[in-house]
């Protein structure tokens, strides 16, 4: 069934064991280099915290072929206030959360749309080449009065 978890500020939203979508909250903190997604993931998020005077060494990344068959995508909140409703891979609707400034979103599988809350500047990444309409696959969003919150755990 359904089910969610709370890692510190990490946030999993997860459906049947599989994780639809990752938010890291912009109070998270840690220490050195961490990675939230699963290796197999076409789209890698992690976290840096390095001190001043800390070098990443040069380099290049290496031609290497891969093969994406869905579309994942990142979003960084710059600013305002946005409401994300998730769905599962059948269009049905599973919950909502608030997404805040400087909150950042991994959405994996799954489906999901958007209202928001306030004025806002959302930063989006994602894999090319874009593919038009072959892209997504729009369907009608939730009804305003079946939307649940879930709240976010400090």
């Amino acid at each position: 069934g359904y089910n969610y978890q709370y890692i510190q500020m990490i946030q999993y939203i997860k459906f049947k064991d599989k994780i639809l979508s990752i938010i890291i909250r912009s109070s998270y903190k840690s220490e050195g280099i961490e990675f939230f997604t699963p290796n197999d993931f076409s789209q890698q998020l992690g976290y840096m915290n390095r001190k001043k005077g800390h070098v990443i060494i040069p380099h290049l990344h290496n031609s290497v072929k891969r093969e994406v068959s869905y579309t994942k995508e990142v979003l960084f909140i710059k600013s305002g206030k946005v409401r994300i409703d998730f769905y599962d891979d059948q269009k049905n609707y599973l919950e909502s959360r608030i997404l805040n400034q400087g909150d950042v979103v991994l959405l994996a599988f799954g489906g999901h749309g958007f209202e928001m809350i306030e004025d806002s500047e959302i930063i989006e990444v994602k894999q090319g080449p874009y593919c038009g309409n072959l892209d997504k696959t729009l369907f009608d969003p939730v009804m305003s009065k079946k939307i649940k919150i879930k709240k976010n755990k400090k």
